[in-house]
């Protein structure tokens, strides 16, 4: 058994945090002389941690552009404009009608070249490629917002650098082969319709690294956080988007080792002071399914679900009767709910997978070892865990049989035995 462990920092010349896990209990020996237990990618780690952190900036400078007063303001109009929408101000979306933004891709390029400083030779998975981007002429705000963020040659960076680190993990930039491969997974923002809509919504940054196929550790930045929140229903969550900004979180996982969390600083506001420390996290400790609190894609109805036969689902309630469940409120994006199932806040998050859309890695990957490490499980509808290697070529897609089931571990078995029975009637 793998003794109890507790996260601990060691600062870095750059100031940023470098993670070391070792035994709860105390040693016998000096603390200079301590033996340190290092997870066995405790340097892929740190570089993740680093550059979640990097990014999770980066998202917050570029979302408050479209606060400002533009007559107050000193910035280029069209800067401002286009750091969220077009130069019309309109949303821009992708041809699957979903948003993108110039964070999607600084995000992207700036993960990616933090990364590759490292790590050169790790392949890089992940959402955006450069022709959107050049299409849509928004290369110039995404070269500004990256140079702003990065930790290396910032006055070096050109449109090629940039537009380069965007293709590193776009769609035929590398092909895997057949055989167990290493790489990173990266979403570089998922809610991206709620980070549009402003800065009190939930939006994740997400980011993991498989090797040999397995998902050995996961690095999610969520800035809009609310820590200390302990909401149940809608109710709850609507008077979260109504509160002052939150601290938002950093969490890790790294197998065998855990799943964890740390405040992540407001970065609008220097002056505020936080805990640096890093606590663990668990999953809740519901037994029975009636009592759990789900999640649902914002996409899907419950009436769409399989378990709607049994229970009917109870929204701006605590008073959850007979035959009903709890639905917590539809947060934009699947990695906020994995957040929420690692840190305690739902039991279950259940998916349905339609043959109509694919279901991409990055929405998963990282939510998945969060889950688990934090005592979650998360299997396809049939029990089955995810096969990220099914997509043979470029490890972009996963084919979940019937959809994705993610729960505390404690209710799993009872909820696949449910859906199965009512899909077979």
């Amino acid at each position: 058994m793998i003794p109890a462990m507790d996260l601990h920092l060691l600062r870095s010349s750059t100031g940023f945090s470098a993670i070391r896990f070792f035994p709860r209990y105390p040693s016998p020996s000096p603390l200079r002389s301590r033996l340190f237990i290092k997870a066995k990618y405790h340097r892929e780690l740190e570089a993740a941690v680093e550059a979640v952190e990097r990014a999770c900036r980066l998202c917050v400078d570029v979302n408050s552009l479209k606060n400002l007063n533009l007559t107050s303001c000193s910035l280029p109009i069209a800067l401002v404009q286009r750091s969220l929408f077009s130069v019309e101000g309109r949303i821009i979306e992708k041809k699957d009608q979903t948003p993108v933004t110039v964070a999607d891709f600084g995000v992207q390029a700036l993960i990616s070249l933090e990364l590759s400083k490292s790590f050169p030779s790790i392949p890089l998975v992940a959402e955006e490629d450069s022709g959107f981007l050049r299409s849509n002429n928004l290369v110039d705000p995404v070269v500004s917002a990256v140079s702003d963020h990065m930790s290396f040659n910032k006055k070096s960076l050109s449109h090629d650098d940039v537009l380069e680190a965007i293709d590193r993990g776009g769609k035929n930039a590398f092909a895997m082969g057949t055989k167990p491969a290493t790489y990173w997974i990266l979403d570089p923002i998922d809610g991206t319709r709620g980070f549009v809509k402003g800065s009190q919504a939930l939006y994740v940054v997400g980011l993991s690294l498989v090797v040999e196929g397995e998902i050995v550790l996961g690095v999610m930045g969520c800035p809009n956080w609310v820590v200390d929140a302990t909401y149940k229903s809608t109710t709850h969550a609507q008077s979260y988007r109504n509160s002052s900004p939150g601290l938002g979180i950093i969490m890790v996982a790294h197998v065998g080792c855990g799943t964890w969390k740390k405040r992540l600083k407001n970065m609008l506001d220097s002056s505020t002071k936080i805990s640096s420390d890093w606590t663990r996290c668990f999953v809740d400790g519901f037994c029975l399914v009636s009592d759990a609190r789900f999640c649902i894609p914002e996409s899907q109805t419950w009436e769409s679900l399989p378990l709607s036969v049994l229970y009917k689902a109870r929204i701006d309630d605590d008073n959850v009767g007979d035959k009903e469940i709890c639905l917590l409120s539809a947060f934009c994006g699947s990695l906020c709910k994995y957040l929420m199932v690692a840190s305690g806040r739902a039991s279950v998050f259940i998916l349905r997978a339609r043959s109509e859309k694919l279901i991409k890695v990055w929405d998963h990957a990282v939510g998945m070892i969060c889950v688990h490490e934090a005592g979650g499980k998360v299997t396809d509808w049939k029990g089955r865990e995810l096969d990220l290697a099914a997509d043979k070529v470029e490890r972009r897609i996963i084919y979940p049989e019937g959809g994705i089931l993610v729960t505390n571990g404690k209710i799993h078995n009872e909820t696949l035995e449910m859906i199965s029975s009512i899909s077979s009637a």
